[in-house]
């Protein structure tokens, strides 16, 4: 029987694997911001300039998300995906053999590349593995691992660099790489490619340009230099010229790259939409907490890496039963007052204090990784409801797309609200009440988020929930 008939069980190993390879991903980009000043000092190059090596890596995802999906289409996803894993693999031995800044940065901007396509094709196996009843499962199951790596990568990150080097922060991609490869080849299936499907080259080239213009105007002005000069202006700008001819573009081709006529499907439009503001303050968090656990509270790194861990295992604990609440709530109940709740945590977070009981410190912790991944997992089901088989591709490139620039963009303006309170409050560093009003004011783009989600209709997804 097909994988994706409509009474077809749910094979758990392919989003399992599929998800352990983004959680090498995730590991990998969480893991090396613990390392950069060790990097700096190997190197003798001053520490502000290690930003090149997660600049690079997210110029290079910018550029290559918009034709992963074409890849997958032309080539098949599975070619694709362990091409993907070969080529990540590669990258994470040159990083850890490079001898100065220039060597590492061209590699990370190799591995950016490479990492850009596991998302979306992966996306793209899942959707073609799993039927519309199973979809809802088959999402818990992909993100159960992809969530590890941002929780596991600080500690992660800093145990290594204390106790070896900031080389094995890349050598560690080796076996898991190796590991994936083996389970891809025995478990997913080799769906064939379209050998007609042209590529839309001024397309591609547009919206590269867009999303690298402004994924490196959001680097920038999330280090604070929204002031240091026009670069980053000039960049912003670039990048919503070239967005906007992109859209031209796209009214006026037959195949363009990225299919904006998707948006216009109910559900996949709101949740793009909704998704993005919800990421916008969810996604801050991991930063915002890093800053008020070493900067307020005064713990090392490895310390406050440790305390998300309770959000990590919240984040485990609801995909055993995200299935039943959506069943018994519906899609439109969970998103709109899951969005309250995710706001709430985020804003209590702010009033946490270094005399708060460590007990209440990591419920609170853990409720708001519950509520971070049962709403990925939510979105991710419903964001395909609607969407046919033959458009997957390029809506897991839409959709990844979205949350590249909503997580890009989310760190920014944390960083510039933070910079702004901080200097009305003449702090010249951030205070406890700093970090803790910052928190607040971003909460409101969750609640923002439940204000879109509200505009569901109440039997969307159904087809997906009764599964």
């Amino acid at each position: 029987m097909p994988a994706n008939a409509p009474d077809a069980p749910l094979d758990r190993k392919v989003p399992m694997i599929i998800g352990c390879a983004l959680f090498m991903e995730l590991l990998d980009a969480t893991a090396v911001l613990t390392a950069l000043t060790q990097i700096a000092n190997d190197f003798g190059e001053a520490s502000v300039r290690m930003n090149l090596i997660v600049s690079l890596y997210l110029l290079a995802a910018a550029i290559f998300i918009p034709i992963s999906g074409w890849l997958a289409e032309r080539f098949g996803p599975r070619r694709v995906f362990i091409t993907a894993i070969c080529l990540f693999m590669l990258c994470s031995l040159a990083c850890a053999l490079s001898a100065s800044l220039l060597q590492l940065s061209l590699a990370r901007f190799c591995q950016g590349a490479s990492g850009a396509l596991m998302v979306p094709v992966g996306q793209i196996i899942l959707l073609r593995s799993t039927s519309k009843a199973n979809l809802m499962r088959a999402m818990a199951f992909l993100t159960m691992p992809a969530l590890l790596g941002p929780v596991l990568g600080p500690p992660l990150g800093g145990l290594l660099v204390t106790a070896l080097s900031w080389h094995w922060i890349f050598l560690i991609n080796l076996p898991i790489g190796l590991l994936g490869i083996v389970l891809v080849l025995r478990n997913v299936p080799a769906y064939g490619g379209l050998p007609q499907h042209n590529l839309d080259k001024v397309g591609f080239m547009l919206s590269s340009a867009a999303l690298a213009s402004l994924m490196l105007a959001f680097e920038s002005l999330g280090h604070g230099q929204l002031l240091g000069g026009y670069w980053p202006a000039a960049l912003l700008a670039s990048g919503l010229v070239l967005g906007a001819l992109y859209v031209c573009h796209a009214r006026h081709s037959p195949a363009p790259l990225l299919n904006l006529s998707l948006l216009r499907i109910h559900t996949f439009g709101i949740v793009l939409l909704g998704g993005t503001v919800f990421r916008l303050g969810s996604a801050s968090l991991p930063f915002l907490l890093v800053l008020l656990f070493q900067l307020g509270f005064g713990l090392s790194a490895l310390h406050a890496g440790l305390l998300t861990f309770a959000g990590g295992a919240g984040a485990l604990f609801i995909k055993f039963i995200s299935v039943r609440l959506v069943r018994r709530f519906g899609f439109r109940r969970i998103l709109v007052c899951n969005a309250l709740v995710g706001a709430g945590c985020m804003a209590l977070c702010g009033l946490l204090r270094p005399d708060t009981g460590l007990l209440l410190t990591l419920l609170l912790l853990f409720t708001g990784g519950v509520s971070r991944s049962l709403q990925m997992s939510t979105l991710g089901a419903l964001g395909y409801a609607d969407v046919s088989r033959e458009l997957a591709g390029q809506a897991s490139t839409l959709s990844a797309m979205s949350v590249q620039l909503g997580m890009s963009l989310a760190v920014c303006i944390a960083a510039l609200l933070l910079g702004w309170i901080q200097r009305i409050n003449g702090h010249s560093l951030p205070t406890l009440e700093d970090i803790g009003l910052t928190m607040a004011v971003v909460s409101l783009l969750s609640v923002l988020s439940g204000l879109i989600f509200s505009r569901l209709r109440q039997d969307s997804g159904q087809a997906v929930a009764s599964g």
